[in-house]
């Protein structure tokens, strides 16, 4: 994607930045921004065919060195393994940005207990399990940045009970860390990106017609970027965030604000009728034209 940078090119020259889920969609836009800014990146993702072919392209791409790691997320064996492998290539581990994970669109009722588990166990404990081993092997001795990437929480998601329930509690999380972790010097926040036009849309594809129509809820009338997502990730990396801990930056062109995407049908017998119960000691007021009593 070309765009006109926005930070200097050496503002985080000296940060090494592990990314989860780095080699794809906002993640992949994460490094380049990162990168472009001096960092050096190390990307993760659960397949390591994968992710090394992603951090080869990147690196082409780039022109500097991303290091791939394959790990599992859930498992905490592998994470602390990926964050020793880190600390071996590169010395220190000064942001984290987590935002490996996955979800599937569903009424909440079709929800099996398997892919409950498995969204919660991604999303929510995999977050706990990176962040963890970073602060135990590196950063509660000597600070860092923590950035996690949820999804819009506060104004509720339909279809995504289980997602929404993981992300949710990932920004919990990530208050009550920055308060507990404040006097180690460790930063932590959420970027929340709204309608993102990345390639983990077409995960939905038959829902992508409804997709489309989305963007007409979004007052800025259009989707998200990729770019969008990682230059909010790159500020609160970089001097910008110095003062920032605990926050949740909302990326979505002022959707949370505004606007009905999930139809709700109506139920029998609406529009209910209007009984207006009289206060102690009241007759019964009478019935306005046009009201059922």
């Amino acid at each position: 994607m070309q765009s006109k940078p926005i930070f200097r090119d050496d503002m985080l020259a000296g940060t090494v930045a592990l990314v989860t889920g780095g080699g794809t969609g906002i993640g992949a836009e994460v490094c380049r921004e990162l990168a472009r800014c001096g960092a050096t990146v190390h990307i993760a993702s659960r397949k390591a065919e994968r992710i090394a072919a992603a951090a080869r392209a990147l690196s082409d791409e780039l022109g500097v060195t991303v290091h791939g790691h394959a790990a599992d997320i859930r498992d905490r064996d592998q994470v602390r393994s990926l964050v020793a492998a880190v600390l071996g290539a590169s010395g220190r581990l000064d942001l984290l940005v987590n935002n490996g994970g996955g979800q599937f669109l569903s009424p909440a009722e079709a929800i099996t207990d398997k892919g409950w588990d498995a969204v919660i166990s991604t999303n929510l404990t995999g977050t706990w399990n990176c962040t963890r081993a970073a602060v135990d092997a590196w950063m509660g001795r000597n600070g860092g940045r923590v950035v996690n990437i949820t999804m819009n929480t506060r104004r509720t998601f339909p279809g995504m009970a289980h997602s929404v329930a993981a992300r949710a509690g990932v920004e919990a999380l990530t208050r009550t860390l920055a308060i507990e972790w404040a006097s180690k010097g460790i930063l932590l926040n959420c970027v929340a990106p709204g309608l993102i036009a990345s390639s983990g849309m077409k995960r939905y594809p038959f829902s992508l017609d409804q997709v489309a129509q989305l963007a007409r809820h979004v007052p800025l009338k259009r989707y998200g970027t990729v770019l969008d997502v990682a230059r909010a990730v790159a500020w609160l990396a970089g001097p910008g965030g110095d003062y920032v801990t605990g926050q949740v930056i909302t990326v979505d062109g002022g959707r949370e604000l505004w606007g009905d995407w999930w139809a709700i049908p109506d139920p029998a017998g609406f529009p209910p009728a209007l009984d207006i119960a009289p206060d102690p000691g009241e007759e019964p007021p009478p019935t306005p034209h046009g009201l059922v009593p």
